[in-house]
């Protein structure tokens, strides 16, 4: 058997059972924060000019790592905060660092299972240096034919085969709300942010005005 696989729990774990500071409220904001993300980037996409599943990719990741910066900045939630800003985006629930990539949770590439220095070091310091050991925690947004959100899942995986030791589903659901068609569900709930708006083009011509001309003096 190899290290990676050693003392690796027969039975799933929850994600509190790393860390307290993991707990459900705070991992279901921060996947409706990813979701919104890449909802805001698929109603973007302009397919006839040129964009493609690529485009769409790249703008829900910006997208997201600005949806967690700006929460983190606000400082509405206090637990929250932005490790590494940079390509590699790394951001904190309290003092644990955390990544997400889009994709199936069952199939984390080795691109998904790199680990940053920085971030091995701060998840020593979190969980101590044993249990921190080849292991990383990691959302993964899984996404249909169209590009919309179907799944988020908080993963913990360990060693350079990507063993699952936890893969949690957030409920991206909110309580539904009696109405007088019946019970609607509210998916996603926002965090705030409108999303982007579309350009809305003048209703009129602008006229501008004309520059008088001068007369010459005589």
């Amino acid at each position: 058997m190899s290290d990676s696989k050693r003392n690796v729990p027969s039975a799933p774990r929850l994600p509190w059972e790393f860390h307290p500071a993991l707990t459900e409220e705070r991992l279901r904001i921060c996947g409706r924060l990813l979701a919104n993300a890449r909802r805001d980037a698929v109603a973007m996409a302009a397919y006839e000019m040129g964009d493609d599943s690529w485009s769409v990719g790249c703008r829900a990741y910006a997208f997201g790592k600005q949806r967690l910066k700006r929460a983190a900045t606000s400082r509405v939630y206090e637990w929250l905060s932005v490790m590494d800003d940079s390509h590699h985006f790394v951001f904190l629930i309290e003092k644990v660092p955390i990544r997400f990539y889009r994709g199936f949770a069952e199939e984390p590439t080795v691109r998904t299972l790199r680990r940053q220095e920085a971030e091995s070091q701060q998840l020593g310091l979190a969980l101590g240096i044993d249990e921190a050991d080849g292991l990383v925690f990691r959302f993964a947004i899984e996404t249909g034919v169209t590009g919309n959100v179907e799944r988020v899942v908080f993963l913990a995986l360990r060693g350079d085969e990507g063993y699952a030791e936890c893969a949690w589903q957030i409920p991206l659901e909110m309580p539904a709300q009696q109405n007088k068609s019946g019970v609607q569900l509210r998916l996603i709930e926002d965090d705030g942010y409108s999303g982007p708006e579309k350009f809305q083009p003048p209703t009129s011509p602008m006229v501008h005005p004309t520059r008088p001309r001068r007369v010459k003096a005589r």
